[in-house]
């Protein structure tokens, strides 16, 4: 079964409990299983001004392809309250599929991996906690690697 990395986060309502009643969903869903999870962090917002975010990261054995495993991804989102209205905006949940074993995938619908992955500290510290030697296809560096270039000041351990 092909191995998947998640990002998870939200910074509207009890965002601790949310993604932690996510995961349980997505681990109960048939052909997805949980198999790590990092701790969760409180991590400054990007975009427009809102509350601090808690994130975390996921990793799952699938029996699904990328785009049906994005699909209950973003089903998940929605069951738990999801409502897209402004780019980087506040979020109930937001669940972002990061890697998919070592495909490289680049559609209209879905880019694997997720494209701004390398750039962002509340993905990478928490990814590099479970996964710091899972190999990123298009740079060829470890998450771990990724991670040393990022600023990490605005992520911190709950």
């Amino acid at each position: 079964m092909p191995a998947a990395a998640i990002a998870l986060g939200s910074n509207l309502g009890d965002s601790q409990a949310t993604i932690e009643a996510a995961l349980d969903l997505l681990d109960h869903y048939p052909q997805i299983a949980v198999t790590r999870r990092s701790h969760w962090y409180r991590t400054s917002p990007v975009g427009p001004p809102q509350p601090d975010y808690v994130n975390g990261c996921a990793l799952l054995q699938v029996g699904l392809e990328p785009w049906p495993l994005m699909q209950t991804l973003l089903q998940v989102e929605v069951q738990f309250g999801r409502v897209r209205q402004e780019r980087n905006g506040p979020r109930t949940l937001d669940l972002d599929l990061l890697l998919f074993d070592n495909l490289v995938l680049e559609t209209p619908q879905l880019q694997i991996p997720h494209p701004r992955m390398g750039d962002r500290a509340f993905v990478l510290v928490p990814l590099a906690e479970i996964a710091p030697d899972w190999v990123d296809p298009i740079t060829g560096k470890t998450i771990g690697e990724l991670l040393q270039a990022v600023d990490c000041s605005g992520v911190q351990k709950l």
